[in-house]
């Protein structure tokens, strides 16, 4: 399985789009990811990727064997938080449970530390998305805590755990 990051194209709108439609996917992001989830979703998402200024974020499509597969990105803390990033990713359904994410995050952190002054990535999954706190272990971040009824999805106040990967 060939899995690589490569830059936003505004063809990709309507496969991002039948795989991003997915309650399974939306329930483990933000309320900023939409659900049900349109290809004018999509077109809107990539318009933002594509406008981004790359010294604030870098965000890719990640794709398996040429097949479009999901997103990951990186966007850079201000002020007294600039020498850090947030990481954010997503994988349709098809490709979960087969090491996927585990690459792409391995992938976008190199990046991220080649790319910008930066020493610490961090990310904040719900702590039920138990898959994705494995990927971040698996790519060495440290779990630096529980952030106890810190969102509230749908209709109901959640943990969410608390990574850091450092670069120092």
């Amino acid at each position: 399985m060939n899995i690589t990051l490569r830059p936003w194209r505004e063809a990709d709108a309507a496969a991002c789009a039948v795989l991003a439609d997915d309650e399974g996917v939306a329930a483990s992001l933000r309320d900023v990811f939409p659900h049900p989830y349109t290809e004018q979703d999509a077109r809107d998402f990539i318009a933002l990727c594509l406008a981004a200024d790359p010294d604030e974020m870098l965000s890719c499509v990640v794709e398996v064997d040429g097949a479009f597969a999901g997103s990951v990105s990186l966007t850079r803390g201000a002020d007294v938080a600039r020498k850090s990033a947030e990481l954010g990713y997503w994988l349709g359904r098809p490709f979960w449970g087969k090491g996927v994410a585990t690459e792409a995050v391995r992938q976008m952190c190199a990046c991220g530390f080649a790319e910008w002054d930066i020493v610490r990535i961090f990310a904040e999954p719900f702590s039920r998305n138990r898959a994705s706190c494995r990927v971040l272990e698996k790519n060495g971040f440290r779990h630096e805590g529980t952030k106890r009824l810190s969102v509230y999805k749908r209709g109901k106040l959640l943990d969410s755990e608390m990574y850091a990967l450092t670069n120092t």
